[in-house]
């Protein structure tokens, strides 16, 4: 009996432990800015929000119209711009580094992401204040999107490989975990979207192994059936649907499309 009460001892221990370490070092754990990390370029787009000095590249200058994209974990401002120039010629587009990402300065958490996120739409409506600013996120991305989205006017969404919710995500990759008690990071973007208006296009990857498919099904659920659209990526993952040949063009139409009103 003793041997029983002492080994159960340990794995509340050690259980317990692990739920520290996981609430305590979750931004190292789920924020991976190490791989991004490039020289400052003379013609870097720079943004100062809150003291930090934030940096990212603008493509097709001079356009009537306005794109932000915000891209994966551990994708690289530049990874995708020559990409978004091609598919999008009649948008200027802003691509701005995470913070601690690439070359902007300070540390990443949520609530910082979202404010800077916030900080370059509000910077291109003052560069561009008769522009239409759509809004693409890929999937950590997405939640960022999501979140000007129903914080600001966007009238074409794009969510690549998008979530309900980190928490949600989290659950499902950890059933053994207590997810909704442990991360402060939650990037809840099926609330977050409760107030945006404009339309909303999905792209889902049917092999995605890093946003499960239930924490997808359950955004776009919680997204009214009249503004929403969805296309599948049966047979790609979470990183070969970007090499589809239909990927960029499906996203160019749905931008393309006229501007709803609000």
């Amino acid at each position: 009996m003793r041997l029983l009460l002492v080994t159960f001892a340990l794995i509340v221990l050690g259980y317990g432990a692990l739920c520290a370490l996981v609430f305590f070092k979750q931004r190292s754990l789920i924020f991976y800015p190490q791989f991004t990390t490039v020289t400052p370029r003379s013609d870097d787009l720079q943004l100062v929000s809150e003291g930090v000095t934030l940096r990212g590249r603008v493509l097709n200058p001079g356009q009537s119209r306005a794109l932000l994209y915000f891209g994966g974990n551990a994708e690289r401002v530049q990874d995708s711009a020559d990409a978004l120039a091609r598919a999008f010629p009649r948008h200027t587009i802003y691509l701005l580094a995470y913070r601690g990402y690439g070359a902007s300065g300070g540390t990443p958490s949520q609530d910082a992401l979202f404010g800077d996120a916030l900080a370059l739409y509000d910077h291109v409506r003052q560069q561009q204040p008769d522009a239409v600013v759509d809004v693409i996120g890929r999937s950590l991305g997405s939640g960022v999107a999501a979140y000007v989205a129903g914080q600001r006017a966007v009238p074409h969404l794009v969510l690549v490989t998008p979530f309900d919710s980190l928490v949600h995500v989290g659950q499902l990759h950890y059933p053994w975990l207590p997810a909704r008690w442990l991360m402060r990071e939650r990037f809840d973007s099926a609330r977050n979207l409760a107030s945006h208006r404009g339309l909303t296009l999905v792209l889902r990857a049917g092999r995605d192994t890093v946003v499960p498919a239930a924490a997808t099904a359950a955004l776009v659920a919680s997204l009214p059936a009249a503004r929403r659209e969805v296309v599948d990526f049966a047979q790609d993952d979470h990183i070969s649907l970007s090499a589809a040949s239909s990927y960029w063009p499906t996203m160019a139409t749905f931008i393309d499309r006229p501007t709803p009103t609000f």
